[in-house]
């Protein structure tokens, strides 16, 4: 649809019922947890094992054809952990498995389909069990990963990287650069005096932030009818 018929009081309820749901069971499955994260689908959101932390103000796009996961395996060796940051934004089919220890810092974006892992998960030749051989992975603050970005095991990414889509990062990646390729190499430097704008400033008012979100909410779908939203949804046609 080229634009959304929805009445404004629908979206509202649809709003009230996805913040119960994720209060009600997307909050308890992380073992500290910042602030409520503003979830886009969260029967779309995977959550499994112990030791899983999320910072303040994530924002989380999950979709029904390709679903978030977040999984910390646990082991003889004791129990792996998943840590993000605050105001971390994670899209459609991000992909997070933790065997050691993930940690990812404050302001980092995971654009769709992005694949972080600590291990091999089997060995090359005993491929019947999981294998000891995993390594920690460390993102730093504002790390932005592209699409279809996959992190392997043992890897540094330093602050304010970016990572192409489609690469893969099998080694250390510098603090200030944008890498991409496969495996993943430093093509470009960024410049660290030049002032950057983070995902925190969005939150530095967040009562502000969440009003315009519903001003522009408001302004988009106030005059939006039940009867012609009943219309979209069994007879749309071109002008829809």
């Amino acid at each position: 649809m080229r634009r959304s018929s929805t009445p404004l009081a629908l979206h509202r309820l649809s709003k009230t019922i996805n913040t119960w749901y994720v209060r009600r069971y997307i909050a308890p499955q992380f073992d500290s947890l910042g602030s409520l994260p503003d979830v886009v689908n969260p029967r779309s959101v995977a959550i499994f094992g112990d030791n899983i932390h999320l910072g303040k103000h994530a924002h989380i796009i999950a979709s029904p054809d390709n679903i978030i996961r977040l999984t910390s395996w646990p082991s003889r060796l004791g129990k792996s952990e998943i840590r993000i940051g605050n105001y971390c934004l994670i899209s459609p089919g991000v992909r997070i498995s933790a065997a050691k220890s993930i940690r990812i810092g404050d302001n980092c974006m995971f654009a769709a389909n992005v694949y972080i892992s600590d291990s091999d998960w089997h060995g090359i030749y005993n491929r019947i069990r999981p294998f000891r051989s995993e390594k920690p992975v460390v993102l730093e603050d504002n790390v932005w990963l592209g699409e279809r970005v996959i992190v392997n095991k043992g890897v540094r990414i330093g602050e304010n990287s970016v990572i192409g889509a489609g690469s893969i990062v099998t080694k250390d990646i510098p603090a200030n650069v944008i890498a991409a390729g496969n495996p993943a190499r430093v093509i470009k430097a960024i410049n660290p005096k030049r002032r950057m704008l983070k995902r925190e400033v969005l939150f530095q008012d967040s009562e502000h932030y969440y009003e315009i979100q519903d001003g522009l909410a408001k302004m988009a779908m106030e005059n939006n009818s039940w009867r012609n939203w009943l219309r979209v949804l069994f007879k749309p046609n071109q002008q829809d």
